[in-house]
């Protein structure tokens, strides 16, 4: 009797926690779809608290991680959601879909550095995805890294057709790395769909590359009109602007850009250089010691550092920037030296 008692014992301590794990999943998922009814119903806050319940009983659930994560982008608490995505892609590397939410969350939270090598993943796993092309992109333009934005673009045209956002940010990228003859034509593509603040901004940034400033300024200033919220608008305004010598209007443009975007890097650029002109110089500094920490290959910026140090006698740091300067020249002429030398199969014709 008493090994009876203890086997009905053993068997009654087994079975208590198979009914509580039961009861658990039957809870995780009460609590998850009220969660995505909350979601859905635009109660954001009542959703995040029914995800967290439901994630105090399975945390490692990557469907309301994910979801989690896209209501606090609902509410732009950007760095919440990032811990949710990466806590998702934790429990499950190789989800797309949370890897490309992530980079859209350093995106939309003006990280594009971050947001940089979670879309470059995104797209290395799949190749149609026009998305996170197309924010991927953006990132580059953002950054200053126009040679890699049209190396990720230009080859895919097939996927995107007609796409006007394709065509503005090609055809953006293109002026700017002095292609104009093919930028010319994704130009004309955004201008053949009508008057728009891009159609605008595309002849202005052409006109700033044949240094038409005071045309470039009446192209700008409409498309400011059109649409003052359409990104690198107003930097180019400024650029503009410092051209025909109107500083304060150029200072107010750049200002106005990075109260859209604090990462342009022209807006930064142009910023610091104006203080530097004026004398500001420890704000200059503040401002091109963030933008070198960026984007390190930008050869201006050190100059412009360079230039920030030695007024405030900081020798060693503007001597660390001549080398850099230095060094930076040698690999764009090596590059440009490479580009132009015939290749094996050329040279035997």
């Amino acid at each position: 009797m008493a090994r009876l008692a203890i086997a009905s014992l053993f068997v009654l301590f087994i079975a208590v926690p198979a009914r509580g794990q039961a009861q658990d999943a039957n809870d995780f998922e009460r609590l998850f779809a009220r969660a995505m009814e909350l979601h859905q119903a635009g109660d954001i806050l009542g959703a995040i608290d029914s995800y967290k319940a439901a994630l105090a009983i399975t945390p490692d659930r990557v469907d309301a991680l994910s979801n989690l994560g896209a209501a606090y982008v609902r509410l732009g608490q950007f760095d919440d959601a990032v811990a949710q995505y990466e806590a998702a892609l934790k429990a499950d590397p190789v989800n797309n879909t949370v890897r490309l939410n992530l980079g859209l969350a350093y995106y939309k939270s003006a990280r594009p550095n971050q947001a940089i090598p979670q879309l470059k993943r995104v797209v290395a796993s799949d190749p149609e995805a026009r998305n996170a092309y197309l924010v991927l992109a953006d990132c580059y333009r953002q950054t200053g890294q126009d040679q890699e934005l049209v190396s990720l673009l230009k080859p895919r045209e097939q996927i995107f057709g007609n796409d006007l956002a394709y065509a503005f940010l090609l055809g953006t990228a293109l002026l700017e790395t002095g292609d104009t003859l093919t930028g010319q034509k994704y130009v004309d593509r955004v201008f053949g769909a009508g008057e728009s603040a891009e159609a605008h901004l595309l002849m202005g940034l052409a006109q700033l590359s044949q240094q038409q400033y005071r045309l470039a300024k009446t192209e700008l200033e409409r498309a400011v009109r059109l649409n003052p919220r359409l990104a690198t608008v107003h930097s180019l305004y400024g650029r503009a602007l410092l051209a025909l010598g109107e500083q304060e209007a150029a200072e107010r443009a750049f200002h106005a850009e990075l109260d859209l975007n604090i990462n342009d890097f022209e807006a930064n650029l142009q910023l610091g250089s104006l203080r530097l002109q004026t004398g500001r110089t420890e704000e200059a500094l503040q401002m091109l010691e963030s933008i070198v920490a960026e984007a390190p290959d930008l050869i201006d910026a050190h100059v412009q550092l360079a230039t920030a140090y030695n007024r405030l006698k900081r020798r060693e740091e503007a001597e660390r920037e001549r080398q850099i300067i230095d060094r930076l020249n040698a690999e764009v002429q090596a590059k440009q030296r490479g580009a132009e030398a015939p290749s094996v199969e050329g040279a035997g014709r």
